[in-house]
């Protein structure tokens, strides 16, 4: 076999790979019976954690809202919760949350929340507005 078959063989080969390769058909978006879109990926899916920090930040609106807390507290909090999501997106990036992050995040969403409890219960708070 001479140099040129061979390179035509070759060249033949591999447009019949790529010919095949087209013929799949592109995954479904969503699930078949309700046409939703797709979940994230497993592994990276944390709805208790998503709601816990959901509900963490209505508790420092509702505490600045009501004078409970102060600016500065408010801002504090809220810098911990950006903490919180920061560390949660780390542990997303490489597609799965292992149970040790998960572990993680929910001590520091726990020890957040007695942050806010304890900030929205002592001495210090917000000047009335005279609204």
């Amino acid at each position: 076999m001479n140099f040129r078959q061979l390179i035509t063989a070759a060249a033949l080969a591999a447009l019949a790979a790529t010919g095949y390769a087209q013929t799949a058909t592109p995954p479904a978006t969503g699930t078949p019976t309700t046409g939703t879109p797709d979940a994230p990926a497993r592994g990276t899916n944390t709805p208790l954690i998503d709601k816990h920090e959901a509900n963490q930040t209505d508790r420092i609106k509702q505490g600045r809202e009501s004078g409970e807390l102060t600016k500065r507290e408010a801002r504090r909090l809220k810098a911990e919760q950006k903490l919180i999501d920061r560390t949660q997106n780390r542990a997303e990036a490489d597609g799965s949350v292992s149970a040790k992050e998960r572990s993680r995040i929910r001590h520091m969403q726990d020890r957040a929340g007695k942050d806010i409890q304890r900030q929205k219960h002592d001495a210090a708070s917000a000047p009335a507005t005279g609204k």
